[in-house]
């Protein structure tokens, strides 16, 4: 198990084109990086937007906003990774002992030329090259070592209010609003493992392994059901079986000043695409000097290309929606032929290694 790591140091299967094809444009001081992604793509990620993909995404995100003006922290450094038996005993980082355990091994193999911030966001981008309509994101390297442990309490829970959420973000990284619910296009393709206990790899939206808008859709419909026995912390009634719907994501969708900016991304891929890729990267430098990193970019390769629309699910049409951007009308979709469908959980890294 790699969640002791610090002591040892300090749904939809594509083939990807990878950066072994574009060596021509990587410049020579990242041509260290490029069998380095030819590994993580092929034996990490297996080439597929699946849990181990998911996970790495995640865990950007837990390292990067561990930082404060007054509590400290060192943001995307890869604190996470080195000091894990602290920081994963945090609340908010419940779950992400697995992902450590799936992705620990690999940084232990290129820990002598990638450091622990390096490794985290060259894995979480290209984790979103695995999965059909995610953006191509700039990648830097040259991150020092952590220096410490991020403290308790920085990482936004499902539970916390839109408030605290935004107050939250505007601290650790100075995120507006809009780039909140930006970097949130991530749950397009990411799932609950701790949230409903006994179920793991629970969607938050119908198609998970893709990065799309759905989840802009589907958590702006009512919500009738839970997927298990319902009641926990962080939880709220979802509108597709098979899916769960975080309390912080279904708050957004419905609150000012954020309700417009979640509505405008609904069947809107490229602006999706944009405003993720410009606030991930934004995320990839907390507590780090731009200056003082070296762009590598050009290794990380593009997503499938996704070229399809979002929809109602089955049985399910515009008359679900809970309107709540008073500015404009929630867009007409079709809805998807079929009786309602249920959401398969998404297989967890494990399973597969088994």
């Amino acid at each position: 198990m790699f969640k002791t790591l610090s002591a040892l140091l300090f749904a939809l299967p594509v083939v990807l084109g990878r950066a072994i094809d574009r060596r021509a444009s990587v410049p020579a001081q990242c041509a260290f990086l490029l069998p380095i992604v030819d590994d993580l793509m092929d034996n990490l990620f297996e080439n597929e937007c699946g849990d181990a993909a998911h996970g790495a995404l995640r865990l950007t995100f837990h390292d990067a906003i561990g930082i404060d003006p007054v509590l400290g922290g060192g943001g995307a450094d890869g604190s996470i990774i080195t000091f894990n038996e602290t920081e994963l005993a945090f609340e908010a980082n419940d779950g992400l002992d697995d992902v450590i355990d799936t992705v620990g091994p690999f940084f232990l193999k290129h820990a002598s030329v990638l450091s622990p911030g390096d490794f985290v966001f060259l894995a979480g981008s290209l984790s979103l090259a695995t999965c059909p309509g995610a953006p191509q994101v700039k990648f830097s390297v040259g991150r020092p070592q952590p220096k410490a442990a991020s403290p308790d309490q920085l990482v936004p829970e499902p539970f916390d209010n839109v408030e605290k959420i935004l107050a939250r973000m505007q601290a650790g990284g100075n995120f507006s609003p809009q780039e909140v619910i930006a970097l949130l296009s991530s749950h397009s393709v990411a799932g609950a493992d701790t949230v409903i206990p006994g179920f793991e790899g629970v969607p938050f939206d119908s198609t998970p392994s893709v990065f799309d808008t759905q989840i802009f859709v589907e958590v702006q419909l009512r919500g009738t059901f839970f997927t298990g026995p319902g009641g926990n912390q962080g939880e709220v009634m979802t509108g597709v079986q098979g899916t769960t719907r975080l309390e912080s994501d279904h708050n957004f969708a419905r609150s000012t000043p954020t309700d417009c900016f979640w509505q405008s991304f609904v069947n809107n891929q490229q602006l999706m695409q944009e405003q993720f890729a410009a606030a991930f990267f934004k995320m990839s430098l907390l507590g780090q000097n731009e200056e003082d990193l070296i762009d590598c970019s050009a290794v990380i390769p593009p997503a499938p290309t996704f070229t399809g629309n979002a929809f109602f699910p089955p049985s399910l049409t515009h008359s679900d929606v809970e309107q709540a951007c008073a500015t404009a009308a929630f867009p007409n979709l079709p809805t998807l032929p079929g009786p309602p469908e249920v959401v398969p959980p998404i297989p967890q890294a494990d399973d597969d290694d088994s």
